[in-house]
C-alpha cells in the first residue's frame, strides 16, 4: 500500500471495468457513502478514501499550511489516483469535495470522465450579485461557537446540517463523525471551506459535471446549483431533489440513491 493510500484509509471494492471515486465532505468520512456502495459495487470498481483531517485519519499527518487552501486536498486526490494507477474515473464529490474534484480536473482533465457534485458550492459567502447563503457575521459566530465548546457546537450543528428529524440515525451518524475530528483541525478546515471562493476557476473546468442538490440545504441554497451550471467551462446538468439537508445521501437515501445511479450510468445528452 502506498503512502497516500495508507494516510487516507483508501479502500478499493468491486472489480468492474469502470472506476468510481467517492469523496466525502466536511465533518464526515467515507462511511457517508454506506447506502450507495452496495448499489454500485457489482458493476464498478469503487474507490473510497478519507480527506486528511477527518476523524478517521491520523491528526499528526494534518499539515495546516498544506490544507490552508482547497488545492491541498486536490493534490491528495491526484496522488491517490496516481498510486492506484487510475487513468479515468467517475468522480462523485460531496460538499467541499465537489470543488476539490473540480480543481483536480483542471490539472488532469484526462483522469475524470465526469464529476458528480452533490451539495457543492464555489462560495458560501454572499457577495455583490451572488447569493451563497451566509454573511461574514454568520460565519464569525459559527467559528466562535466551534472555538468555545466544540462538542456543544457539534450537537447543535449536526441536526441543522442534516435537516429533518433531530433524533434520526443520520443526525447521530453526522454528530459522531463530526465529533471525531480534532477540534483545532475541524476549526481550521471549516474556516478554509466557508471562506473559500472558487468562482474564478469554474470556467477552467472542462470535464462534464452533474450537479445534484437538495431542495432545502442549510449550507447551499438552490440558486448555487444554477450558478455552477451557468459558469462551469464544460457541459453540465442540474437536478434538484425533493430531499432536505446537506448530506442527502445519508439522510434521504431512498430519494438520492436512484438519482445518483442515474447520473453515474448516463452521460449528459448532447
Amino acid at each position: 500500500m502506498g503512502l497516500a493510500e495508507e494516510a487516507h484509509n483508501v479502500k478499493v471494492l468491486g472489480s468492474g471495468e469502470r472506476i468510481i471515486v467517492l469523496a466525502h465532505g466536511f465533518g464526515t468520512d467515507q462511511s457517508v457513502w454506506k447506502h450507495l456502495v452496495p448499489h454500485i459495487v457489482n458493476d464498478f470498481k469503487v474507490i473510497l478514501y478519507d480527506n486528511m483531517g477527518a476523524g478517521t485519519t491520523n491528526p499528526e499527518y494534518f499539515d495546516f499550511e498544506r490544507y490552508s487552501t482547497l488545492e491541498g486536498y486536490a493534490y491528495d486526490l491526484l496522488a491517490i489516483l496516481e498510486e492506484l494507477r487510475v487513468d479515468s474515473c467517475i468522480f462523485v464529490g460531496h460538499s467541499v469535495s465537489a470543488m476539490v474534484g473540480a480543481i483536480a480536473s483542471i490539472t488532469r482533465p484526462d483522469l475524470f470522465a465526469k464529476i458528480i457534485m452533490i451539495s457543492g458550492s464555489p462560495r458560501y459567502l454572499n457577495d455583490v450579485d451572488y447569493y451563497g447563503g451566509f454573511e461574514q457575521e454568520d460565519l464569525d459566530q459559527l467559528f466562535d461557537a466551534m472555538s468555545a465548546n466544540y462538542k456543544a457546537w457539534c450537537s447543535g450543528f449536526a441536526p441543522l446540517a442534516v435537516g429533518g428529524d433531530m433524533d434520526s440515525v443520520a443526525v447521530q451518524e453526522f454528530s459522531r463523525t463530526l465529533f471525531n475530528m480534532r477540534p483545532d483541525i475541524a476549526l481550521s478546515v471549516a474556516r478554509i471551506i466557508f471562506q473559500s471562493d472558487m468562482r474564478q476557476i469554474l470556467g477552467l473546468v472542462t470535464v462534464p459535471c452533474h450537479i445534484i442538490q437538495s431542495m432545502k440545504d442549510l449550507a447551499v441554497p438552490v440558486v448555487v446549483s444554477e450558478y455552477l451550471h451557468q459558469h462551469l467551462g464544460g457541459e453540465s446538468i442540474v437536478e434538484v431533489m425533493s430531499s432536505d439537508g446537506h448530506l442527502p445521501q445519508l439522510s434521504s437515501p431512498d430519494t438520492v440513491i436512484p438519482v445518483l445511479l442515474r447520473h453515474i450510468r448516463h452521460d449528459i445528452e448532447a
